[in-house]
């Protein structure tokens, strides 16, 4: 019986949360590997706080699994600060090497290897969808945690972008709810023809009812980095299919198990990104949505 951790930044009992794992165990299935018969499955959501998130790390390196998934980056450097021995395969983050967690992309080098969500421009490419959907729009609120690289190199992403575009970037760096709450309704009292990207984060994505909340209360179209902002209310979500990613998560894991070792496998960068639309956010705020962009969409919510 060989044991398997699963470390996610998603909130107890959120849906996405759930289908992730799904798609992570029908995809060890397909490999041969049985819950029950020759594995175990642990598995904690940290809730977006990095409190509890290392006292989840520390609960599944106490179980001595063979292997830890995980997700965010976040919940990411948290784990590899508690362990440099078990092997870690993580999904769904930005900037591996940057953030520390990977020598290179090539080598890893360390015990941890895994697949990347997103490239720093992408920040732009956020930017730009905005654009397109709301030519409207003349600033743009972009809130991101000012801890986490990817999200500051998305961020200047989106700055160096802005003046082909017209739109200013207003900063909205957030480490909490409260900061979140405060920071959105700050720019929408003072600020008109406004649009809001959100990046992927624990802590952001686990505070979205609140974002695409407030979004939609001050008409606000916004951009989002992961498809749950889309689910949850929001207008567009461009990025990665999270499930996706952690049925590739699971090749890996298939690997380390028969003997490979991380440091052995290289870092998987994006090859796909998907749009998904919310056509009742866009009623909601008066928006229509180019029938281009409907075209484009992977999915639209009705």
């Amino acid at each position: 019986m060989r044991r398997i951790g699963v470390l996610m930044g998603n909130p107890e009992g959120d849906p996405r949360a759930q289908v992730n794992l799904t798609a992570l165990r029908e995809s060890l299935l397909k490999l041969g590997w049985i819950e029950g018969h020759n594995i175990q499955i642990d598995y904690r959501l940290a809730g977006g706080g990095p409190e509890k998130a290392r006292t989840f790390a520390r609960e599944l390196i106490g179980m001595a699994p063979d292997v830890i998934v995980c997700s965010s980056n976040q919940v990411t450097e948290i784990l590899l600060h508690e362990t440099s021995n078990i092997p870690v395969v993580f999904v769904f983050v930005g900037d591996p090497v940057g953030s520390g967690f990977a020598a290179s992309i090539e080598r890893p080098g360390g015990n941890a290897t895994g697949f990347a969500n997103y490239e720093n421009a992408i920040g732009g490419k956020w930017l730009e969808i905005l654009h397109e959907i709301a030519p409207q729009i003349d600033s743009a609120g972009f809130i991101f945690h000012p801890d986490a690289p990817p999200n500051v190199g998305f961020f200047r992403a989106a700055e160096a972008a802005s003046p082909a575009l017209a739109i200013k970037v207003l900063p909205l760096p957030v480490h909490n709810r409260n900061e979140i709450e405060n920071g959105i309704m700050a720019i929408a009292a003072n600020t008109s023809n406004l649009g809001l990207i959100v990046p992927s984060h624990a802590l952001l994505i686990s505070s979205r009812d609140l974002i695409v909340g407030l979004a939609t209360e001050h008409h606000m179209p916004g951009v989002y980095g992961d498809r749950s902002f889309a689910e949850s209310g929001g207008l567009l979500s461009y990025g990665n299919n999270t499930a996706d990613l952690f049925r590739s998560g699971a090749t890996y894991v298939d690997r380390i198990l028969k003997g490979e070792k991380p440091q052995d496998l290289p870092v998987q960068l994006p090859t796909k990104y998907e749009m998904v639309i919310n056509l009742k956010a866009a009623k909601a705020i008066g928006l229509t949505i180019p029938v281009s962009y409907l075209l484009r969409a992977d999915e639209v919510i009705e």
